[in-house]
C-alpha cells in the first residue's frame, strides 16, 4: 500500500528531478562540495558530480565555470554555473523549496544566515591553522578552534539542529566541516567529544540522518589526505 506521505514525496521528487539539468563540480574530501552534495540530497534533485583534479591540471569546465576563484564547488543548473558554497545551498533551497532548509520567520532566516557567515568566516580558517602547524601545534590554535565550537554550542543550546527540530540550512553548512575534525584531533591531541559535548551530539545527530551518512567521506581517509596536503605543503 502506498501512503499519502509516500505519493507527496514522490510528486515531489518529480518536481525535484524535472528542472533541467544539475552538474556539480566535485572534490570528494572538500567541505564546500560536501554541502551542495547534502543540500541536493535533502531536496531529493539528481545530480551528476564531476571530479575535477585540483593538483594536476583544472578542467577547462571549471576555469570556464568560475574564472574569478578557478575552484569548486560550481553547480551547473542547466548550463548556468553558480560558485561559493553557501551561494550554492542558498540556490538550492529556492529552486527546490520543498523541504525548506531555511525558517519561514524572516527573523529566523536571518539569524541562520548570520551562523552560516560566522561558520564560513571561521571554522575551517581554524581547522587548517592546526594541521598546517609545523611541529607542535600551538596551544593558541587549538584554543581558537575549541572557542569557536564554544561559541556554536551556545548558538545550539538545548536545540537538536541549529533550526530547532528540524536539519536544515546551518547543520548543512556546518555538518560537512566535521569530516576534517578527525585530522584536527589528531595533529592537535585533543578529542572534540571532551572539549565540546554539546556540540559533539549534534555532530552524531546529524550523522543519523540518511543524506549525511552517505555523502561524508570516512574521517580517515580525509585524515590521509591531510598527510598529503602537508607532504606537498612540505610541512613536517
Amino acid at each position: 500500500l502506498i501512503t499519502i506521505n509516500q505519493v507527496k514525496e514522490t510528486r515531489t521528487k518529480k518536481v525535484n528531478m524535472s528542472k533541467g539539468e544539475v552538474v556539480l563540480l566535485d572534490c570528494w574530501a572538500s567541505p564546500f562540495c560536501l554541502r551542495a552534495k547534502i543540500a541536493l540530497a535533502e531536496k531529493g534533485v539528481e545530480y551528476e558530480a564531476r571530479a575535477e583534479n585540483l593538483f594536476g591540471g583544472k578542467s577547462d569546465l571549471l576555469l570556464k565555470s568560475n574564472p574569478i576563484y578557478k575552484k569548486v564547488p560550481v553547480l551547473r543548473h542547466d548550463g548556468k554555473p553558480l560558485c561559493e558554497s553557501t551561494i550554492i545551498v542558498n540556490y538550492i533551497d529556492e529552486t527546490w523549496p520543498s523541504p525548506s532548509l531555511l525558517p519561514s520567520c524572516a527573523y529566523e532566516r536571518a539569524k541562520a544566515r548570520f551562523w552560516a557567515d560566522f561558520i564560513d568566516k571561521k571554522v575551517f580558517d581554524a581547522v587548517c591553522n592546526i594541521w598546517k602547524s609545523k611541529g607542535e601545534v600551538p596551544e593558541t590554535a587549538k584554543k581558537e578552534f575549541i572557542e569557536i565550537l564554544k561559541q556554536l554550542e551556545r548558538a545550539l543550546g538545548e536545540k537538536a539542529f541549529f533550526g530547532g527540530d528540524s536539519f536544515g540550512f546551518v547543520d548543512v553548512i556546518a555538518i560537512p566541516l566535521t569530516c576534517w575534525f578527525y585530522a584536527v584531533e589528531k595533529f592537535g591531541g585533543f578529542k572534540v567529544e571532551n572539549e565540546c559535548p554539546k556540540f559533539s551530539a549534534w555532530m552524531n545527530k546529524c550523522m543519523q540522518r540518511e543524506t549525511v551518512a552517505r555523502i561524508l567521506p570516512d574521517p580517515e581517509k580525509v585524515y590521509e589526505f591531510v598527510i598529503m596536503l602537508r607532504n606537498m605543503f612540505g610541512i613536517e
